[in-house]
């Protein structure tokens, strides 16, 4: 029997005796397992090569990296669906987003917003004797499915200022577990375009009197590294310049966040997840499921790895965050399902069976800019349902008015980074890739007679995987 809401609610509401027993039974609990703070912390559309310990060589993330040397870094971690609001309620709920409604974005004017029936990863940890705060970007809704017990202010970005706004929450003497939700609004476009500069990039939050407390670290554009998915023109580069300091704003955060839960000396009972909700704000990656789009940063430290500064090749996905850090608090609720399920066992190992498959579910960004996508991803082959294959390809607003895909357009290019325009607006029913061969998804073999059973065997499985989740859009499957 999965549990409701309502029973939710209705055990809070049992009286303060019920409490006290509670209370007495999460201090047992804790004084025998000691359960970890947990920290998980979000970059806003931070790609997974952007980083120095993801073998970027230009954007210098030192905190980032240390982390990465105390814990694991992932090398297959996936959202399941490349846009902000989606992305962000199946990492609070551990449910694909055509399960648990949030189709799209949280704005009022589109009206998305998860069930009422889900229950929220902060819910849950509070339940399991947890206190919870989050600071910066929230973006789902409503809010009675994902609440916290404190909301801290800051500015989403200036993550030096939202460390400092933690430290209270994390050097109470409340001897409870703490679980923090800390999310940067970097490196999201935004700020408007730099008129001052060659070639007009978006701003990415950077400004010229910088943000308290932060030491803005900036990129020439002829430094950067363009990416292959991307167009190597100036308007680009300019771009990834801006971009790159927004990440490096990102990464001193961190360090002062990890700096403040040593202070108080939790650093030791404090389990610290890295992630992005999806990939770099730039067409060709977020709001597709192309690579770029869903395969993100994903670093765990734990107190007690014996293994430290490896990498894990075991596929996971954002599904699997909610009950990873239920397992790490102990508090995995009885009789209520998850889509994904716990990686805390892989954490010290570099290769791992039966973690090679991860699905993705995309249906809207805006609410104009419906493109329902469905995806099985193996390590070798990967399986692109477009189900809304007759529209054009629709585009994030902020990507559309970018610099660089205005130049795209204004120099009448023919290709961007590998892939055709063409290809890239309007797309068939299926995209079959081989990783191995094709890592850069360019050679559809849908249509290949060789691929047949492949292809057949991937729908298969896309399916099933559908059928398993209650995604709505499997009916398209028959009905068109």
């Amino acid at each position: 029997m999965r549990m409701t809401r309502r029973d939710f609610v209705k055990g809070c509401a049992l009286g303060t005796s019920a409490l006290a027993v509670s209370a007495m039974a999460n201090e047992s609990i804790l004084a025998e397992n000691r359960r970890p703070n947990v920290v998980l912390i979000v970059g806003d559309d931070h790609g997974r090569g952007d980083l120095g310990c993801y073998g970027h060589t230009a954007i210098k993330t030192p905190n980032l990296d240390r982390l990465a040397a105390e814990g694991v870094r992932f090398t297959n971690a996936f959202c399941t669906t490349a846009s902000c609001s989606p992305s962000r309620s199946v990492i609070l709920s551990g449910l694909y987003n055509h399960a648990n409604g949030q189709y799209g974005l949280q704005h009022s004017y589109h009206h998305f917003a998860s069930f009422d029936t889900v229950l929220g990863l902060p819910m849950l940890l509070s339940q399991g004797g947890y206190r919870t705060a989050r600071i910066g970007k929230y973006h789902v809704a409503p809010e009675a499915a994902y609440k916290f017990d404190v909301q801290l202010p800051g500015n989403e970005r200036n993550g030096v200022l939202m460390a400092d706004n933690c430290r209270q929450f994390i050097g109470t003497d409340d001897n409870r577990p703490f679980f923090l939700y800390f999310c940067t609004a970097d490196p999201h476009r935004g700020g408007g375009k730099a008129a001052d500069l060659p070639y007009q990039p978006d701003r990415f939050g950077n400004r010229e009197k910088g943000y308290p407390g932060v030491e803005e670290v900036t990129y020439d554009p002829k430094d950067v590294v363009v990416p292959d998915f991307l167009p190597d023109i100036p308007e680009c580069r300019a771009e990834l310049a801006q971009y790159s300091q927004a990440v490096s704003r990102v990464d001193q955060g961190v360090g002062r966040l990890i700096e403040h839960i040593k202070k108080a000396g939790k650093y030791e009972n404090t389990v610290v997840i890295y992630i992005s909700d999806n990939g770099i704000p730039f067409p060709g990656a977020k709001t597709t499921t192309y690579e770029p789009g869903i395969n993100l940063p994903c670093i765990v430290r734990t107190p007690w790895q014996d293994k430290r500064g490896i990498t894990c090749d075991a596929i996971v996905n954002w599904a699997d965050l909610t009950p990873t850090i239920l397992d790490f608090a102990g508090a995995m609720p009885r009789d209520y399902e998850f889509h994904g399920r716990s990686f805390r066992s892989l954490l010290e190992h570099e290769h791992v069976e039966e973690w090679d498959t991860t699905y993705a579910s995309h249906t809207f960004h805006e609410v104009t800019m419906y493109y329902p996508m469905r995806v099985v991803r193996e390590r070798r082959f990967k399986l692109i349902w477009n189900i809304a294959h007759g529209l054009e390809y629709p585009f994030a607003s902020d990507l559309w008015e970018s610099a660089t895909w205005q130049a795209t357009i204004r120099q009448k290019s023919e290709r961007y980074g590998k892939r055709a325009v063409e290809a890239y607006l309007r797309r068939p029913k299926f995209e079959l890739y081989d990783l191995q061969s094709d890592p850069h998804e360019v050679k559809n073999l849908a249509d290949d007679s060789q691929y047949k059973a492949e292809l057949e065997r991937l729908q298969t499985k896309l399916k099933a995987f559908q059928k398993r989740t209650k995604d709505p859009w499997v009916l398209k499957w028959d009905r068109e």
